[in-house]
């Protein structure tokens, strides 16, 4: 994330995770990034389409 904000001077980070992934999910959520929304039925995965939650860090300096 250092790398995001500082080096590349981005403002927004955005992961998104297949909602039943819940090691995955750990991942944003201990990084301090904030869940903003679900898409439906995004991504096809294993002859069925799952859910992916979006988390987004917003850098404030």
């Amino acid at each position: 994330m250092n790398h995001c904000f500082h080096e590349l001077k981005l403002k927004r980070i955005a992961i998104r995770v297949a909602a039943g992934n819940e090691r995955s999910l750990s991942i944003p959520q201990r990084s301090g990034f904030k869940k903003e929304g679900c898409l439906e039925k995004s991504e096809l995965l294993y002859d069925e389409y799952v859910d992916h939650y979006v988390f987004g860090l917003i850098n404030e300096t």
